[in-house]
């Protein structure tokens, strides 16, 4: 599980911590997601879990052991991360851009094995895009790269997985695939850490949503727990309504139109 507890991250010059006292534990086999405004702290915890941010005070835990206890290749075989954006150097196979994700277990020297070489097959049926293992990933679409990466995280066998806005960019058929995809991950063992601006599909897929402002913690819980209509409001200043998803009862969030100046 991935423990965060009274974390606090700052930067130079910064007027406030980006992330002020926050505590949340995101178990195996459940599906948490970081949600909130612009700037309320949420990447700033995914650098701090990845050793990318000075941990000012608190603490960020891989199943008990403190990060800044690990190596990095101890951290990478510990915790797999699809970060926001990310683009390759230069094009090449999908199967090897997978083949990526076994490096920390590899090394400089240490050739793939028969081991190796099953993680990656594992991880492209996972992520659903072994069709694409010969393609060249110039020519792939937004959805299918997105795949691709969550497949080379996969690959990394480890047994967190963080994904920072991963449907950023995605239509709607791709949003839902992803999201899908990431219930199905938690469910089959996994630690799934999850930064989204999407409450509604947070709402519908999510365990567990850490909702932050300003570096804090504004509340936790169930999606029926957090998608409450006047916390919403006050966090992110807008008026909006919450409804029932009429396929499965989750809350979703519909903001209102202010009123005309006439």
């Amino acid at each position: 599980m991935i423990g965060v507890a009274d974390l606090v991250v700052s930067y130079p010059r910064a007027q406030r911590n980006a992330v002020d006292g926050v505590s949340f534990i995101a178990q195996r086999g459940q599906l948490t997601a970081l949600a909130g405004p612009n700037g309320s702290g949420k990447s700033s915890i995914v650098r701090a879990l990845l050793r990318r941010a000075d941990i000012a005070s608190g603490s960020v835990t891989i199943d008990r052991t403190d990060v800044r206890t690990l190596s990095h290749a101890e951290l990478a075989r510990s915790v797999a991360v699809v970060p926001q954006r990310e683009e390759t150097a230069f094009p090449m196979q999908v199967r090897e851009y997978v083949a990526l994700g076994r490096y920390p277990h590899l090394g400089l020297w240490r050739t793939a094995s028969n081991v190796d070489e099953s993680a990656v097959d594992d991880a492209l049926v996972q992520a659903g895009v072994a069709d694409l293992a010969d393609r060249d990933t110039d020519a792939l679409s937004g959805g299918e790269w997105q795949r691709v990466r969550i497949a080379r995280a996969l690959a990394q066998k480890a047994p967190a997985l963080v994904l920072d806005e991963p449907t950023t960019f995605l239509d709607v058929a791709h949003e839902m695939a992803i999201f899908e995809l990431l219930w199905s991950l938690a469910r089959s063992g996994l630690a799934v850490l999850l930064v989204s601006h999407q409450l509604n599909l947070v709402a519908r897929f999510a365990d567990t949503i850490v909702l932050l402002s300003e570096g804090k913690v504004a509340t936790s819980g169930t999606p029926a727990d957090v998608m409450k209509a006047d916390r919403l409001e006050s966090i992110y200043g807008w008026p909006v309504v919450i409804t029932r998803d009429p396929a499965i009862g989750a809350p979703s969030l519909v903001p209102l139109r202010r009123p005309l100046n006439l």
